[in-house]
């Protein structure tokens, strides 16, 4: 199914907007067979592409960008971390204590769609599904499984901690880092971040 990322366009750039959970493999897949179809349009057109809607690494966005390349001349454009979150730029990183912090709970699931951000901590009393996301600028605790997409210290806390009873998903977020997961963990991960590296424990 070629559903994981939709085109769209402003007068001044063409838009992927791409699933937040989508597989990487399946990203490069879509975009081999969907890039080739914009060939025509820049033969008159010269707009930048931007790719938003999810958080890539590195070496990712160099493997989006070889794919678009190879068959598009074109500057291509990442979200940044701030643009994805809807809060504060992350200008720079920081520890503070987040033992103690405002929190916000939350009595029920967070369902596909449905978005909770919080400038202290998150406690979710059940699970966050696929699709779903949850945002902070302080901890994440989950009774349930994470599914969805989370971001801890999302103000640029290195000290912030995500824990849940299970995690499915294929990456967390603390402050500027992103860690790809690559099966689901049980027994109730703690991820933190260790020596500029998100851990999970």
């Amino acid at each position: 199914m070629l559903n994981n990322i939709k085109i769209s366009q402003t007068t001044e750039e063409i838009i992927l907007n791409v699933n937040v959970i989508a597989d990487m493999q399946d990203i490069l897949a879509e975009l081999e067979t969907k890039i080739p179809k914009l060939r025509d349009f820049y033969q008159s057109s010269k707009i930048p592409i931007r790719v938003k809607g999810k958080l890539f690494t590195e070496t990712e966005m160099e493997m989006i960008k070889k794919v678009i390349n190879s068959e598009i001349d074109v500057e291509i454009k990442f979200d940044d971390v701030s643009d994805l979150l809807g809060l504060h730029a992350i200008k720079k990183t920081f520890e503070t204590n987040t033992e103690i912090s405002e929190t916000k709970f939350i009595q029920n699931s967070i369902r596909s769609g449905q978005k909770e951000e919080y400038t202290g901590s998150l406690v979710i009393c059940g699970d966050v599904n696929a699709g779903a996301e949850i945002i902070a600028g302080g901890n994440i605790i989950i009774v349930g499984t994470l599914r969805g997409l989370a971001h801890a210290g999302a103000n640029g806390n290195k000290k912030a901690i995500i824990s849940a009873n299970s995690i499915d998903i294929t990456q967390v977020r603390i402050a500027n880092l992103v860690k790809e997961v690559g099966e689901k963990i049980d027994k109730c991960p703690i991820c933190k971040i260790d020596v500029n590296e998100i851990v999970i424990s």
